[in-house]
């Protein structure tokens, strides 16, 4: 199997750590692309579903990973009940073609992935960079009310849904802790460092590891 041209950035981001900005920031330093609206359109077309039924079952998005994680039986969905399997599209269909798509990102133009799970996905593949960015609760739901002014609950109600589904969806399928620190290789707390310092670290850390156009 080739390595990518370039090499992937992985980038786990509990929610409020600013995954989408560092990720996307990180990019633009390496000159690679970055992946994260553009993989549940290629699953939605890759399965021939909507695009609205590919981002209920993506990782990244709240809601439909609190729907994805009901259907488990591991949690109640937040509008009352549990929500029935058969009433879901196979979840196993949707994670296996986003693997799909992250392992050929990697072997060919390469890029930065945010969420996903793609470090457990990709594992110790040459040429790649796995990140973590989080920080205490308290100060990552502080974060967010200051960039977006929205009430303080409402923030928390959020952010526990976010990390509880996001963790449930690492442990079903891949069977480990998302935030444990021996499945990255930086692990950052960017909720005491500038988000440009945190940029500034993992372009050094991937150009290290030969990552970057």
């Amino acid at each position: 199997m080739g390595t990518g041209t370039h090499g992937i950035v992985t980038v786990s981001a509990s929610y409020g750590a600013g995954g989408h900005e560092v990720g996307l920031a990180v990019a633009h330093g390496l000159g690679l692309a970055f992946h994260d609206r553009a993989i549940p359109v290629q699953v939605a077309g890759r399965l021939g579903v909507s695009l609205a039924e590919a981002e209920a079952n993506d990782e990244t998005v709240a809601r439909g990973l609190w729907r994805l994680v009901a259907s488990l039986g591991t949690m109640p969905d937040p509008v009352g009940g549990v929500v029935p399997v058969a009433q879901l599209p196979d979840e196993r269909a949707f994670r296996q073609q986003t693997e799909r798509i992250v392992s050929e990102i990697a072997e060919g133009p390469g890029g930065v992935v945010l969420g996903r799970a793609a470090a457990m996905v990709l594992g110790n593949r040459p040429r790649t960079l796995h990140v973590r960015l989080d920080g205490p609760r308290e100060r990552r739901l502080d974060a967010i009310v200051a960039r977006s002014g929205r009430p303080h609950e409402e923030v928390r109600r959020d952010l526990e849904a976010n990390d509880g589904a996001r963790e449930a969806y690492v442990r079903h399928f891949y069977r480990c802790d998302p935030s444990a620190a021996r499945n990255y290789h930086l692990v950052l707390d960017s909720t005491v460092l500038p988000l440009d310092t945190v940029v500034d670290i993992i372009v050094l850390a991937a150009r290290a590891r030969g990552i970057g156009s």
